[in-house]
């Protein structure tokens, strides 16, 4: 329990970071699991066509502080080996 106001003001903003920064991942990682599901499903222009979104959703991630730089640029890397190599 809070003792100061101040602390109590930090109770509140915490909540409000932690609604926001759960939306944040949750959207991301429903994005990354809907390009894994194309990719496993053999539908490759699915996966072209859902690539660019995915990865505007990692660099949007990386923006608001949800995932790391390096971290975005070894998923982006990832995803779009496995979209090229589904497309051959």
């Amino acid at each position: 329990m809070p003792n100061h106001k101040s602390a109590e003001k930090r109770v509140r903003q915490n909540e409000k970071r932690r609604d926001i920064n759960r939306g944040n991942r949750g959207r991301l990682r429903t994005g990354i699991k809907k390009l894994r599901a194309a990719i496993d499903s053999g539908e490759a222009g699915s996966a072209q066509g859902l690539l660019p979104e995915t990865v505007s959703l990692i660099d949007k991630a990386v923006q608001k502080g949800v995932l790391h730089r390096n971290a975005a640029s070894r998923h982006k890397a990832r995803l779009t080996a496995r979209v090229n190599q589904s497309a051959k």
